[in-house]
């Protein structure tokens, strides 16, 4: 029998660079461990709707073996409040906007996605777009980090 998570929105600024990685990053490390998952990324700005991923972004992700599923930035919509379980922004900037987001009916818990990681110490996932390919790297590495801790917790996630 296939399990299931709960459902997951990663949230970021654009859309193009943290929350699409760590979207590739669920579904692929869900898929390894037999798992099935509803999860999608957005942004709280509009400054990128209808873009493709960052070309740095997708070349982390295929250097480490990670296939990035068809996507276009999005912003988050109200929705989103009730069709995820969690909503997860990469800063503690991110999960301000995404309260003041939040309609009065909103059932996901929304949470810092750094929160998840094995040492719980809440963090933001700095934005690697200003930088050079080392920033990826450690930008990924954090991602991983906190889908590795939603996937460890999921029998304590909520439903």
């Amino acid at each position: 029998m296939t399990q299931s998570l709960p459902s997951v929105l990663f949230v970021c600024t654009g859309n193009i660079c943290r929350s699409p990685t760590a979207h590739a990053l669920l579904l692929h490390k869900a898929a390894a461990l037999g798992l099935v998952v509803h999860t999608d990324s957005a942004a709280v700005t509009e400054e990128e709707i209808g873009n493709p991923p960052d070309r740095r972004a997708l070349q982390e992700l295929r250097r480490r073996g990670v296939p990035m599923p068809a996507h276009r930035a999005r912003q988050v919509q109200a929705r989103d409040f009730t069709q995820f379980d969690l909503v997860l922004g990469m800063t503690a900037a991110h999960v301000r906007a995404l309260q003041r987001m939040a309609p009065a009916h909103a059932t996901a818990r929304i949470d810092l996605l750094m929160r998840y990681a094995e040492d719980e110490n809440p963090i933001d996932v700095p934005d690697p777009w200003y930088g050079g390919p080392q920033d990826f790297i450690e930008a990924f590495d954090m991602i991983e980090a906190g889908v590795e801790g939603v996937l460890a917790r999921r029998g304590r996630l909520p439903r």
